[in-house]
């Protein structure tokens, strides 16, 4: 684990981040607050690609919690069954629409904790939500921000809830609605786990990650 960069750094890394991609977006296909909450309760343990693949034609029937309550956990089944634990998500989703449908009048609710007692949405997939729907600036990590993270220095922690506490103390206020984002798709196409693409990462000379490639 890197040690902690100090805020000059951050800051230059953020507003190259920013120059090279001004509004990064999140890869799950969605067309509302809820197709995007089922998209990322899916997408655990899962790619973005598969689930989008799957989800084309659920949501193309089932894209509120009414729909998908009328569908039924077998009908849905049917639609995400090339996605890994499909049974488990099944059933959450149809949980979790009946939950919408009788205590928030079948919105998705705009807090953290309202949507973290929504079953099978944990604090990253609630923070997916905030930050994209209602841009919040809520840090979603995941394996590609927690590998970055510790890797560059940019947001080092032990645990994911203490690289989310990282970015949100030490990178500047005005990159914190798009830094998940960023850090996921550095994370996801240049600062790879196995064989990181450092010959064309934008922050190498940055970075003290020692075991830099060509």
């Amino acid at each position: 684990m890197a040690r902690q960069l100090p805020y000059p750094v951050i800051a230059e890394i953020f507003a190259r981040f920013q120059a090279a991609d001004p509004e990064p977006k999140g890869e799950l296909e969605h067309v509302n607050a809820y197709t995007l909450l089922v998209a990322v309760a899916l997408s655990a343990q899962a790619t973005d690609v598969g689930v989008n693949k799957a989800t084309r034609g659920l949501f193309a029937i089932a894209d509120t919690p009414e729909k998908m309550l009328a569908l039924g956990e077998e009908g849905l089944i049917q639609h995400i069954k090339t996605i890994g634990l499909y049974r488990n998500k099944a059933k959450n989703v149809i949980k979790l629409s009946r939950i919408l449908v009788e205590q928030h009048g079948g919105q998705v609710p705009s807090s953290r904790a309202a949507l973290q007692a929504l079953p099978g949405v944990g604090r990253k997939t609630a923070n997916v939500v905030l930050n994209m729907w209602w841009r919040m600036p809520a840090q979603a990590v995941d394996t590609h921000i927690f590998r970055v993270g510790n890797r560059t220095g940019i947001c080092p922690g032990r645990d994911v809830n203490a690289v989310e506490r990282a970015i949100e103390d030490h990178v500047p206020a005005e990159y914190q609605l798009h830094a998940h984002h960023w850090l996921i798709l550095h994370g996801r196409y240049t600062c790879k786990a196995r064989k990181p693409a450092c010959g064309a990462c934008l922050i190498r000379d940055l970075c003290p990650f020692e075991e830099k490639t060509t």
